[in-house]
């Protein structure tokens, strides 16, 4: 009898796709790849116009077919988030978000449904987020209490987090994330570094100047006495409300020119500037995955991140860890960034350890742990 695993491929056709879109993409590409014997992928996406089809189907090659639901992708969260439509049908639905057509259901007709939390931050940060974002994500994972039979998460940091935040007994299950697709440095990095302006050597972050990515903490690092005078990379935009990535690194007694944003979209213009970084900073006080941690490692960058977490799981001692605390993290991340620069043999120990560990993730095996996930359901 044949097995159909239906995804919920609805943010690739998101104005902006992000990070989920990227999830989305890479894992339902493997699930494809990974479909066992008289099983099958197909895609579930909101009403959208004929060419966002046609691109969902183009980036999928292999898809089964592509469930077209009656609403639009605004209409249709609403409708999910309040339960308020039974499309688009049973069968076995899986869905990289928490956005999904949670239901009272019957597991013994065949029927269920997995979704994905990637993180709580309408819980821990919901100043982060818009007040309607908070409302949706609340309303989806009271819905997922009831009517999921299984809640993925990307990491046992965050299922413990979870845990205190929902009764969900024994319904969650870790599968890692890994590098997206393309995160390879192409033969032409010379001429991508020129095109990027990239300085001969850079240390490098992701993220905004919202105060809990930690960007604002580096520049402060950065600005310490005796710290290299290192330029630094930004991979975010260069505001964030009011607030100028300039502005807030003179204010932290870094030059202006010794820092840049830098906004990309393809993988290899991404691996051309994280590979030719002398380290990876990833000073986030929040965080559900690691997968920032994760791509620097593949690419065999040293690996400067805060103790929180989801970070110290996915590194396991890979990279540099910092803490937190209740104070002083701007000089311990001072510290940590000068023992790196200033210890070659510190950064090449962390960027072997790190490629080592990078070998622990990859699509194909969070694929085959989604499919085995529904077979055990």
């Amino acid at each position: 009898m044949a097995t159909t695993l239906r995804v919920i491929v609805d943010q690739l056709v998101a104005p902006v796709p992000g990070s989920l879109g990227r999830y989305t993409f890479d894992l339902t590409r493997q699930l494809i790849a990974s479909a066992p014997s008289g099983c099958s992928v197909q895609g579930i996406v909101s009403s959208s116009p004929p060419s966002d089809y046609e691109r969902v189907e183009a980036m999928l090659p292999g898809l089964a077919g592509l469930y077209r639901t009656s609403l639009a992708r605004r209409e249709l969260a609403a409708a999910w988030q309040f339960g308020m439509t039974t499309s688009p049908g049973g069968g076995m639905i899986h869905a990289p978000g928490l956005l999904a057509p949670l239901r009272r259901h019957e597991r013994e007709n065949g029927d269920q449904v997995v979704v994905t939390v990637h993180d709580l931050l309408a819980w821990t940060r919901p100043d982060a987020l818009t007040a309607s974002s908070v409302a949706q994500q609340k309303a989806m994972l009271k819905r997922a209490r009831k009517h999921a039979d299984a809640i993925v998460t990307p990491t046992h940091a965050l299922a413990d987090q979870l845990g205190m935040i929902a009764e969900l007994g024994d319904r969650v299950r870790v599968i890692g994330t890994a590098p997206r697709s393309g995160l390879v440095v192409p033969a032409d990095r010379e001429e991508r570094r020129a095109r990027l302006g990239l300085p001969d050597e850079y240390l490098i972050t992701v993220g905004t100047l919202v105060p809990w990515h930690g960007v604002i903490d580096v520049l402060a690092a950065l600005g310490r006495p005796g710290v290299p005078d290192i330029p630094l990379v930004v991979l975010g935009p260069a505001s964030w409300g009011e607030q100028q990535l300039a502005e807030v690194a003179d204010e932290s007694g870094v030059r202006a020119n010794r820092v840049r944003s830098l906004e990309l979209d393809d993988p290899a213009d991404v691996a051309t500037a994280i590979a030719g970084a002398s380290a990876l900073i990833a000073p986030a006080h929040d965080a559900g995955a690691g997968t920032v941690l994760i791509e620097a490692f593949s690419l065999g960058v040293p690996v400067i991140h805060s103790d929180t977490a989801a970070y110290v799981e996915v590194a396991a001692e890979s990279g540099l860890a910092v803490a937190i605390g209740t104070g002083g993290y701007v000089d311990r991340l001072a510290a940590a960034v000068s023992q790196v620069l200033e210890h070659p043999a510190l950064a090449s120990r962390l960027a072997i350890a790190g490629a080592d560990r990078a070998r622990a993730f990859s699509w194909r095996d969070s694929a085959e742990r989604v499919w085995q996930l529904h077979a055990d359901l």
